[in-house]
């Protein structure tokens, strides 16, 4: 079976005990849908070595998480409204996600992991999307059970015979939009697939990638096995997981 690593997220447990976590529906996902055998990946590059986790791993799926990427690493100051962050997690997701692309590793990329691709890539962020002219406010209501919080938001208009449209069947598919940061300049080779009514970036690709390497800006891992959007996500990145354990490379990530 293949091994996928979950990058994890680092918090406090009872806001006193440091812990590596992640989430069960990110686990459930790799291992019911897309039929590999899940592994935590604790996110600090102090802890884990990136050449012996790819040799360990068949592909990786870059979580979602409350702190958002230092935008010391696009060349900015942070400020108020970038919130908080976790630099260990930077400093092992971005040089992977580099390393991935290049070598054709699957890699998908979820929420704060999609933000990771772009800036991966040598993209930038706006650090409050519903501050913005015209924007809608795609965050986490603060309120609510889980099948509230997750529930469908929003319709994505996916590329017409684009990477996206040719894996989920669909040009325009309903998804659970659940973040307050997004692109603000694409990373180089960054194509946008995707977008919500109000123009935001909701599902990338790298141009050319040798391997799957693609992002969401939702939780496809949010009842992935009966979603109709994220079943046949989770499944077009187990099978590339099996190539690739299998040895097999696929061909370069281009639009029809």
């Amino acid at each position: 079976m293949p091994v996928v690593g979950i990058i994890g997220n680092f918090t406090l447990l009872n806001d006193e005990y440091p812990v590596h976590t992640g989430g069960v529906m990110n686990s459930t996902a790799v291992a019911e849908v897309a039929g590999a055998l899940p592994l935590i990946v604790p996110a600090d590059p102090g802890l884990v070595d990136v050449d012996k986790l790819k040799a360990t791993c068949d592909g990786f799926v870059f979580t979602g998480g409350r702190p958002n990427v230092h935008p010391e690493e696009y060349g900015e100051d942070p400020t108020e409204a970038h919130g908080t962050f976790d630099r260990a997690r930077d400093g092992l997701t971005l040089r992977l996600i580099r390393d991935c692309v290049a070598s054709g590793q699957p890699i998908l990329a979820i929420c704060r992991g999609f933000q990771e691709l772009n800036v991966a890539m040598g993209g930038s962020l706006y650090p409050e999307i519903r501050d913005l002219p015209g924007r809608m406010n795609h965050r986490m209501p603060p309120d609510g059970t889980i099948e509230e919080k997750f529930a469908l938001r929003h319709d994505v208009t996916l590329t017409e015979g684009g990477v996206f449209h040719r894996i989920l069947g669909a040009s325009v598919v309903r998804t659970n939009t659940l973040h307050g940061q997004g692109i603000k300049e694409p990373g180089q080779r960054i194509v946008v697939d995707g977008r919500a009514p109000d123009g935001t970036e909701e599902a990338i690709y790298v141009d050319g990638a040798p391997g799957f390497a693609l992002g969401v800006q939702w939780h496809p891992e949010y009842k992935a096995s009966e979603d109709p959007v994220s079943r046949p996500l989770f499944e077009a990145f187990g099978s590339a997981v099996r190539a690739w354990s299998e040895g097999k490379r696929p061909e370069r990530l281009r639009s029809a």
